[in-house]
């Protein structure tokens, strides 16, 4: 029998409890999820990429059939190297659509042989994103039941050490 695997690309700036629910969701359906995160230049990312790597790690330790890989370039190159032809994108709402129905179909014509593969998440976490959360940390809210508890921490950590750097 051959083994089925996905990548999950995506920044995880933090990854929230949306994309836990993907990831885990995506085992269901998948022997292997490679979690890809993005290296991206153009954003200014609240953690570095490879902090981003080790806490996705760190909350999956026990599941080997999640691998985390840091990457740049183009996904479908990405995809071939790590010897598979599906990525999973999740879609929140009718906004996400359009433009993960873009990037599916530029994919597709980079690398016919890919597919994507849209989940939609958990009900409880349709309005969530790494965006909403770094805001309402930010804000001195509680991300508590958005990110796991350790990201929550983490988040806590990076957002009081920041302000404290930019205070005169």
């Amino acid at each position: 029998m051959r083994e089925t695997s996905a990548i999950y690309p995506g920044s995880f700036d933090p990854i929230t409890n949306g994309h836990v629910d993907i990831i885990e969701r995506g085992l269901k359906v998948f022997d292997r999820v490679v979690v890809a995160v993005l290296k991206n230049p153009k954003k200014h990312p609240l953690f570095t990429t490879k902090e981003r790597v080790k806490m996705i790690q760190e909350i999956f330790a026990s599941r080997k059939e999640v691998e985390v890989l840091a990457f740049d370039g183009l996904l479908v190159d990405f995809a071939r190297a790590q010897g598979t032809t599906v990525v999973i994108r999740g879609l929140r709402a009718i906004s996400d659509f359009e433009y993960e129905f873009q990037m599916a179909l530029m994919n597709r014509s980079l690398a016919p042989d890919i597919e994507t593969f849209f989940m939609m998440p958990s009900v409880h976490y349709s309005f969530l994103s790494s965006n909403v959360v770094r805001e309402v940390a930010g804000l001195g809210g509680s991300v508590e039941g958005l990110v796991p508890g350790p990201i929550a921490r983490k988040l806590r950590n990076k957002i009081d050490r920041s302000k404290k750097v930019q205070i005169p």
